[in-house]
């Protein structure tokens, strides 16, 4: 049994999974630059946290429902409702001759960003324990 510090608080514990996730990637995709033929990936997971940030808060989505009219109508399938990130393959840069086209500056720098959002989340969720840990220690010395 785990005690919820708030209702972010699993939403920042996904975002860092996803976020190491994404930094082993990366990693791998620099490993394998002289690999003839590999194609670099990436994963997406923006939209997938952004579900379930708005499941957390109840929020409703900004786009309007389908309504359906009759129960013999197929319902409406939303590629947005998985709450699982995506794997992809970055296109756009050109092949070398052995047909790899991983590009080391692109990695490197997706690997920085990665690094400062990572970063930006350990903060954010010392932050947020640190708010709850004040009131445990303020409700302690209430006597």
């Amino acid at each position: 049994m785990s005690i919820e510090i708030s209702r972010t608080h699993s939403l920042i514990s996904d975002a860092l999974d996803f976020r190491a996730a994404r930094q082993d990637m990366i990693a791998s995709n620099i490993a394998n630059a002289d690999t003839p033929f590999y194609k670099p990936r990436d994963i997406e997971f923006e939209g997938a946290l952004r579900a379930k940030r708005a499941e957390l808060l109840n929020e409703k989505s900004p786009h309007l429902e389908l309504a359906q009219t009759d129960a013999k109508h197929i319902p409406l399938q939303s590629e947005t409702s998985s709450q699982s990130a995506k794997l992809f393959y970055r296109d756009g840069h050109m092949a070398r001759n052995d047909g790899n086209s991983v590009d080391l500056d692109v990695e490197t720098t997706e690997m920085s960003k990665n690094s400062v959002m990572f970063n930006a989340l350990i903060q954010a969720n010392k932050k947020d324990s640190n708010i709850f840990k004040s009131v445990i220690d303020a409700s302690s010395k209430v006597s």
